[in-house]
């Protein structure tokens, strides 16, 4: 009777093991979308930011 009782209790405890370690695979995927997402914006604004610098040297390079 023991075995059984053994296997029943180590099962239960493999499955509780395998549910902390999604949860764990869960918060750092949702961490690492939030990174993405916000060097995503940050690239958007560098963009932005070079593209004004290049019009204004451009528009430098003109007028001389």
């Amino acid at each position: 009777m023991f075995w059984p009782m053994f296997a029943v209790a180590a099962g239960f405890l493999g499955l509780a093991v395998l549910g902390v370690l999604a949860v764990r695979v869960f918060v750092q995927a949702q961490r690492l979308g939030r990174q993405v997402s916000e060097s995503a914006s940050r690239i958007s604004r560098a963009a932005e930011d070079l593209e004004r610098a290049s019009a204004s040297a451009a528009r430098s390079a003109q007028s001389l």
